[in-house]
């Protein structure tokens, strides 16, 4: 290689080097240290998002409800008959009850049963009263809606 040539490289690699470093002279691939760098950088970055998971909404708690309707809507006296609903909101194993309205005032009958694993309930009642007879279901703090059953 000639001097005049020699000069012009040498002097192209040092302005390089002055002005940004052996990635700029030579036109490579950053050095070794910047990749790394920011390599580092990406990876922390990644960890710190995936170390913070968002914030679970907290759910709001079920109104306890309790549906209920008769096998029957009329019966003889003392026929066997059933009352069964769903629970809404109320653990199994809460115990529900039978009421019947006499007058102002809702009277518990002797029929109990307990809420299920599958939020159900089932119960076998006999009416004697003859009539309208106003029922209800009640338990875990809810009140079913009322319904008639007839005893003829």
């Amino acid at each position: 290689m000639n001097r005049a040539h020699r000069l012009a490289v040498s002097g192209v690699l040092t302005a390089g080097l002055v002005a940004g470093g052996a990635a700029t002279a030579f036109a490579a691939a950053p050095a070794p240290a910047t990749a790394t760098a920011t390599a580092t950088a990406t990876a922390t970055a990644h960890k710190t998002a995936a170390a913070k998971p968002a914030p679970k909404p907290t759910p709001k708690p079920v109104k306890a409800a309790l549906t209920a309707q008769a096998s029957a809507k009329s019966v003889k006296a003392w026929q066997e008959f059933r009352v069964s609903g769903k629970a809404t909101g109320i653990k199994p194993g809460t115990t529900v009850t039978l009421q019947q309205q006499k007058g102002a005032k809702w009277t518990a009958l002797p029929a109990k049963v307990t809420v299920n694993k599958n939020a159900t309930y089932s119960m076998r009642v006999k009416l004697g009263v003859k009539g309208k007879n106003t029922l209800r279901v009640v338990g875990g703090g809810a009140v079913s809606a009322p319904f008639v059953v007839t005893v003829r």
